[in-house]
């Protein structure tokens, strides 16, 4: 188990791995482009070249000690044709670069259903989702596993229970794709699962190996939350700071040791 954060890649992705290691990161997130949008500076074979040249030289192992987050954007319920496919498409994309620069995982969000209606909604929702999520993989044959990031539930977000997030797991499993699930802790808590002591983080994870399955759980976003449990107020905070607080995010590191799962705090 590794302790990383999410770092920029200004100037270049190649910076990433320097920019980790002077935080002391063992391992770290990147954004391989604006995850607001807008026009994209391709990565190269050269830049992924000087960028693995990087992490070897700083010790940060290939194919595990950093993982990419896709765009802000994402959303494979939109109704909105452009935005639909265009998600799909994205993360395409944000597969085949992990694949380039050797990253295990690439985590996305789902998006929410607002731009949906009628009486049957969650039919809705689930025939949108897998189908972009089918699109995204028609085709690919890279190395990197897509992780679906749980949410913190706020408006009409898709993907704040474990139990929706294992129903995606088990039908791409169907379509022989495996996708991984990516726990953050303040989105987790501010959904609704308690973190704040030892006991309740212990229910936490058997929930989730009863759910999703702990052998899906790749990757933990390490964060305090300034929201309430159940708030669904998607607000990071610094560890310790916020209202889960040292004693439930201790053990839930201690479950990430157990499990070789490495954090990343996204806190500045």
């Amino acid at each position: 188990m590794k302790i990383g954060c999410h770092v920029s890649i200004t100037g270049g992705i190649k910076n990433a791995p320097e920019r980790a290691k002077e935080l002391g990161a063992e391992c770290f997130q990147i954004f391989s482009r604006s995850p607001h949008g807008g026009k994209t500076k391709e990565i190269s074979k050269i830049s992924a070249h000087d960028f693995l040249n990087e992490c070897s030289k700083l010790g940060f192992q290939p194919g595990k000690d950093y993982i990419i987050h896709t765009p802000y954007y994402i959303n494979f319920a939109s109704a909105n044709n452009k935005i639909f496919y265009g998600s799909a498409s994205a993360v395409r994309k944000e597969l085949g670069i992990a694949s380039l620069l050797k990253a295990p995982y690439v985590v996305t969000h789902i998006g929410s259903y607002r731009d949906l209606s009628g009486d049957d909604i969650q039919q809705q929702i689930n025939q949108k989702v897998l189908k972009g999520l089918k699109k995204t993989f028609e085709d690919y044959r890279g190395s990197s596993q897509l992780l679906i990031e749980i949410a913190a539930g706020s408006g009409n977000i898709i993907g704040d229970t474990f139990e929706e997030i294992a129903f995606f797991v088990r039908e791409m499993k169907k379509e022989s794709i495996d996708l991984g699930f990516c726990f953050d802790t303040c989105h987790s808590f501010v959904a609704g699962y308690d973190l704040r002591e030892p006991e309740s983080v212990r229910k936490v994870f058997d929930r989730m190996d009863k759910t999703i399955g702990l052998e899906q759980l790749k990757c933990i976003h390490f964060n305090d939350s300034q929201g309430k449990l159940g708030s669904h107020i998607d607000r990071h905070e610094h560890i310790g700071k916020g209202k889960i607080g040292h004693v439930g995010l201790a053990e839930v590191a201690k479950k990430a040791k157990e499990f070789d799962i490495h954090l990343y705090l996204e806190t500045k």
